[in-house]
């Protein structure tokens, strides 16, 4: 990504959730201020919230570069609930001929969380005619943040023969989610596989329902899930709780052990879906997500070998280890399980 900013010659354009002021926030910034100094557009959408740790000398240190820089949904007192619609998005995109898509953020824990290593994490390297669609769903959030962004569309080509089908699947904040739908349908659909590897997993009933589903008729399900190092563990704990009625219905659920797994990628027999958004009502409700689409057998056979060598470094759980988890633990599961209903039960305005 870095190397890609540094040989942008029109304009590069990020979409951020999380921005740190870090060792690895600095060199993208140097990189964008460089990529100013050479006359290139340079256009940076950050989260409002996501973006608090991106410290007032690195913000102006962008704009007084030139860097057009804009926060979507800034937090506010007056706002309340609506507060909460964040843009989980993560892309780069250069020249409207390559993107970046996937879960990583601007912040050192993806490159190096002391004794643990670096959080798991995935991007996807993209070309070809849908980096057309992608650059409209950039401009789509950046307008929503001020003036229209103004950037002629990227000239249309001609698909790689070598390359993958694929499309853009998105899901806005408060919106009927087309990406939540679609991940549905090809669940229901499913015939040898559904792998889902998910940093955060508080599904909906009917995603819950759809798992099961799968198992019982026979498809090899598998959960590929945080371990006990997670920067979120009540969310974790309200996950878990689910897990009773996933083992007994045949789902296979694997809890990642080296370090924080924040990579969100869905595998469904030959179709892979990589990018921000984790299966939980969260995303779908509360955020802006993206996530590409591909179907391909080849990359499906990619996307299950990242998946086998992540399960050899998992714990997987069994209906007989679970039954004799901790008292204090499944107290936290209750816990967990009533703020998220709690949550569950808010109605942004």
């Amino acid at each position: 990504m870095l190397a890609a900013i540094e040989s942008a010659s029109r304009y590069v354009l990020l979409e951020m959730y999380l921005v740190t002021s870090s060792a690895i926030a600095t060199r993208f910034l140097e990189a964008m201020v460089r990529a100013r100094l050479r006359g290139v557009r340079v256009c940076a959408l950050l989260d409002g919230f996501g973006a608090l740790g991106l410290t007032r000398a690195d913000r102006r240190r962008l704009l007084e570069a030139g860097v057009e820089l804009r926060f979507y949904n800034p937090l506010r007192l007056g706002k309340g609930f609506a507060n909460l619609l964040r843009d989980h998005r993560k892309l780069l995109l250069l020249d409207g001929e390559l993107a970046y898509v996937g879960g990583a953020g601007l912040a050192q824990e993806f490159v190096t969380d002391g004794a643990c290593g670096p959080w798991r994490e995935l991007m996807v390297e993209i070309r070809g005619p849908v980096v057309r669609d992608w650059q409209h769903a950039f401009s789509r959030s950046w307008g929503r943040c001020g003036t229209p962004l103004g950037l002629a569309d990227p000239p249309r080509c001609p698909p790689d023969p070598g390359g993958a089908p694929g499309r853009l699947s998105l899901s806005e904040a408060r919106q009927y989610s087309v990406l939540a739908h679609g991940v549905l349908r090809r669940m229901d659909q499913a015939i040898q596989r559904v792998w889902i590897m998910s940093a955060y997993f508080v599904p909906s009933r009917r995603f819950r329902k759809a798992l099961r589903r799968a198992a019982r008729r026979g498809v090899d399900v598998r959960l590929l899930l945080p371990g006990a190092r997670t920067d979120h563990p009540w969310v974790r704990h309200a996950a878990r709780r689910f897990y009773g009625k996933m083992l007994r219905s045949g789902v296979r659920i694997y809890e990642y052990q080296p370090s924080m797994l924040h990579a969100k990628m869905i595998l469904c027999d030959d179709w892979v879906s990589v990018g921000s958004s984790n299966l939980d009502r969260w995303s779908f409700r509360w955020n802006l997500e993206a996530n590409q689409e591909i179907a391909s057998a080849a990359v499906a056979a990619r996307a299950a070998e990242l998946f086998g060598k992540d399960f050899v470094l998992s714990r997987q759980m069994s209906r007989h280890q679970w039954r004799q988890r901790a008292r204090l633990d499944r107290l936290r599961e209750q816990i967990a399980g009533a703020l998220d209903r709690l949550l569950g039960s808010w109605r942004a305005p």
